[in-house]
């Protein structure tokens, strides 16, 4: 696993478009996609599992269903999508999709159903063809069978979870930045300025001395309040969340410079995370836990702080799913 910031800039920093194969694909295909806030990866693949194509668009998820200006950004999103997908197949080839998307907490419900019929619309597919399911739970499959093990998943969020044999799913945290995601990308970022202007209120200028504050204001653009109260309470909220994330980039920075705040901090939001798959095994008892998330990149005491609050004899790996590519085989083979 990196030890650097770089590995997780991918998920966490503005989109760029991954390269596809050129020319389409023909024979059956099943479609795969892992959208988040920030960005969404999609796959093509074969009924024999065998990769065709894959790439990058807009992220999106289910709450942009909730405004009318979201709506407008989840079309246009949509489209992109499926010009970039239908551009590698033959007419007629696409036979299925199975999307995990963030923030569907219900895919029978209302919005599970809405985003079935755009990608329908958009894919030329029939609703019954698409299986919408939060990003969680595709993750999840991309790295189990039902019943196997626990998934402690870290991004600008943090949950657990678990599917057992009848497929239910069972999940810990997730709550959002209100209520949790105690130990997120997020979560780091904002308990890292809280620090830093405790410390302002304390001792104005102090931030000088700090590698962290250093950190975090040249991220920021300035040091003053107005640039961090801007920063975190003004525009859209969606795409604050994403933004707030990505300010973990600057902690684990000053991490890398052995900034003993950042460290800790670092090694607090990894037992922070531990705490989701221990309340799964409380309620339903020991089983292997997978961590994953691009927040686990950011430098080894966040893996160091998960490992020293599990208890010895509960395995754990950590491992970084291709959940799209994953949800495309299972697609194909559904087609």
């Amino acid at each position: 696993m990196s030890s650097t910031p770089s590995a997780i800039a991918d998920s966490l920093a503005p989109d760029r478009p991954a390269p596809v194969r050129a020319g389409t694909a023909s024979g059956p295909l099943g479609l795969g996609l892992d959208a988040g806030g920030t960005q969404t990866r999609w796959a093509l693949a074969r009924p024999d599992g065998t990769l065709v194509a894959r790439g990058e668009v807009g992220g999106f998820s289910a709450l942009l269903l909730d405004t009318s200006a979201g709506r407008v950004v989840l079309a246009q999103t949509l489209q992109s999508l499926a010009a970039a997908v239908l551009s590698q197949a033959a007419p007629g080839a696409l036979r299925g999709l199975q999307a995990g998307i963030t923030g569907l907490g219900e895919p029978d419900g209302p919005a599970g159903r809405q985003l079935r019929a755009l990608l329908a619309q958009q894919l030329g597919l029939a609703p019954t063809q698409i299986q919408c399911d939060s990003d969680i739970a595709q993750a999840w499959h991309a790295l189990f069978r039902p019943g196997e093990g626990y998934l402690v998943y870290a991004g600008t969020g943090a949950i657990a979870a678990f599917i057992d044999e009848a497929g239910t799913l069972h999940r810990a945290g997730g709550r959002g930045p209100l209520l949790g995601d105690e130990g997120s990308g997020q979560w780091i970022a904002r308990e890292a300025l809280a620090l830093v202007w405790r410390r302002e209120d304390d001792s104005p200028g102090a931030w000088t001395d700090s590698p962290l504050a250093r950190h975090l204001f040249d991220e920021l653009g300035g040091a003053d309040w107005p640039t961090t109260r801007a920063f975190m309470y003004g525009g859209d909220s969606a795409a604050r969340r994403g933004s707030i994330g990505r300010l973990a980039l600057a902690v684990a920075r000053a991490a890398a410079d052995d900034d003993t705040d950042a460290l800790a901090l670092l090694h607090r939001a990894g037992r922070e995370l531990a705490r989701l798959p221990l309340a799964l095994v409380r309620r339903l008892g020991p089983r292997p836990v997978s961590a994953a998330g691009r927040v686990l990149d950011l430098h080894p005491a966040i893996e160091a702080g998960l490992r020293d609050a599990l208890p010895q004899d509960l395995p754990l790996t950590v491992h970084q799913p291709d959940t799209a590519l994953a949800a495309a085989r299972r697609a194909a083979l559904a087609s």
